[in-house]
Order: C-alpha cells, then structure tokens, then sequence
C-alpha cells in the first residue's frame, strides 16, 4: 500500500516537474539552466553535481519501491513519510504555478526576471526546493532505504548550496528590491 500511494504521489510532482518543463518550451522558454551558461565555476560544479544527484534519486525510489527493502518496519513512520512526499508535492506545484513563466531549474544567465514575491513566495524565498526537500525526505522515510537517504541528504546539502548561489546572483541582479525581500521572508520557512 505504502508503494502504491507513494508511486502515485510521486508521479503527481514529477509529471507537474515536467509538463512545466514542456510547456515552457512551447513558449521558447529554456526551463532547465543547470550547469548551463557563464556561471562562476563553482555554479557550474554544484548545478551539475545537484543535475546528476537528482537524476540518480529518481532511480533510487524506483528501485527502492521495487525491491522493498526497507530497513524502517514501522507503518506509521513510513505514512509519515508519504505525508510528507505529498506535503512536498503540494508546496512544489504552488511554487511552480505562482512563479508562472519566471521559473528555471539553475541560475538562468542574460535573463532579467520578474522577482516574485507573493503566494507562497510570501511564505519562503526558495519553496521549490523546499518542496524537493520534502519530497526527497519523506522518499528516504517511506520506502526505508539507507542509500537514499545518503542522496537525499546530498541533495539537500547541495540545493542549499544552490540557493546560497542563486542568493547572489539576486542580489547582483535586483539589488535593493530583492534585499529588501530577502528581510522580510525567511530563506525556507
């Protein structure tokens, strides 16, 4: 059962992940800037690095799903774990839709987006990742495996350390208006 609803939750945020994707390319929006672009090197390393951990995660769940090896026994901590999978589906979907057309996967260079500020970036200046975060986590709790925890704590790390960039290159871009946001809204929640 805990599969069943974690495969289905699952499919929700990576078909919204991706039907953004595609209808962003519709618009000739290049939605995925990761590792792409003059970025500072260490902007590159960590987009590419976050690129491959999270591609390798999706293939973690998977097999952790199919083989159900789970070294977490006890049911209502693994629900936990779909709650919050679904909760990071939730928090995901909303951060894609208030940020309509400005969002992008990576620090997309050359453009000058819109800062936006209301909805759920109310709340927190990074819920995407917030969401991810979330989702990787309750993955790791749900299904019970000890190497994707391991990733997901990775990942983690990494997003942050994506964040901090993209903090700065918001603050290079935007100046005082995205100071001033920065202030007011808490980094995560």
């Amino acid at each position: 059962m805990i599969q069943a609803i974690g495969v289905i939750v699952l499919g929700i945020f990576y078909l919204a992940y991706f039907a953004k994707m595609l209808d962003q390319r519709k618009k000739g929006i290049r939605t995925n800037q990761l590792g792409l672009g003059d970025k500072a090197r260490r902007t590159i390393y960590t987009e590419k690095l976050l690129k491959i951990i999270t591609t390798l995660i999706v293939l973690l769940i998977m097999i952790s799903i199919y083989l159900n090896t789970t070294f977490i026994h006890n049911m209502r901590v693994r629900y936990i774990g779909v709650l919050l999978i679904g909760s990071g589906t939730i928090v995901f979907i909303s951060a894609m839709i208030t940020m309509r057309d400005s969002w992008r996967a990576g620090i997309s260079q050359g453009e000058k987006l819109q800062i936006v500020t209301n909805g759920i970036y109310h709340v927190s200046r990074n819920p995407a990742f917030l969401g991810f975060d979330l989702t990787y986590l309750g993955a790791s709790i749900a299904f019970g495996n000890l190497i994707l925890l391991v990733f997901s704590l990775v990942a983690i790390i990494l997003m942050h350390l994506q964040i901090l960039e993209e903090e700065r290159h918001m603050e290079n871009t935007y100046g005082r208006e995205y100071i001033v946001y920065k202030k007011k809204v808490r980094r995560y929640i």
